[in-house]
């Protein structure tokens, strides 16, 4: 009887697996990096706002704290989104009849919210809290950037898991004294490498990757 294929049948089928299993691991990677692309997660995308607060020129300018308008963020889950009564203590004064900020005057006026649209929005799966993060050591800037050069506000990181878990594997790199939570541009006086051990000690910070953390 003759042969049906040919020996070279044999390379071919080979490299034909090859190069399915090639294309399908491919699409894996383009898949995986197109999951932490900014595309996906959003990350240094400007966000429409209903007015166009400038945090360059309120924090870097004008020197204003964090913790002025996110008042609740030493003490609570939520860091807080200020009221139109915090923008209007300085603003009944300055620039009080400047265009751009008639949406604030008529908040203020009609006692109606500023639909405000969130940046760092976490999936409703995830619990976060402020608090504690401030407690133990982690700056403003750490997770939300030097918002004091940002004119407009915008997302600095993925806020993916992996991102999250970075820190809580490694706590010792990210921590800083908490006299220094709000500083923008942030440098320890010592190495970090010295520091970061010191702190996590003080602070009694433990690494934490449990699932039950963050997931509740």
């Amino acid at each position: 009887m003759s042969q049906i294929f040919r020996p070279s049948a044999n390379t071919l089928s080979k490299l034909s697996l090859f190069g399915v299993l090639s294309a399908v691991a491919g699409l894996i990677l383009v898949a995986m990096a197109l999951g932490r692309s900014s595309y996906v997660t959003r990350a240094n995308e400007f966000v429409e706002q209903p007015i166009q607060f400038s945090h360059l020129h309120h924090v870097k300018d004008d020197g204003i704290d964090c913790r002025y308008c996110h008042t609740s963020v030493e003490s609570s889950t939520f860091a807080g989104i200020p009221p139109t009564k915090t923008c209007m203590n300085c603003h009944s004064q300055l620039f009080n009849t400047a265009p751009i900020l008639e949406p604030v005057r008529a908040s203020f006026r009609n006692d109606t919210p500023i639909r405000w649209v969130r940046v760092h929005d976490l999936p409703d799966f995830v619990y976060f809290n402020h608090s504690i993060h401030v407690k133990k050591g982690v700056g403003c800037e750490t997770c939300h950037g030097r918002v004091d050069e940002m004119p407009l506000m915008r997302q600095q990181n993925t806020l993916q898991m992996q991102w999250c878990l970075d820190c809580h594997r490694a706590p010792e790199q990210f921590v800083r004294p908490r006299s220094e939570i709000t500083t923008m541009g942030y440098q320890p006086a010592v190495a970090q490498a010295v520091l970061g051990p010191q702190l996590v000690k003080e602070y009694d910070i433990r690494t934490s990757t449990n699932c039950s953390t963050c997931h509740r």
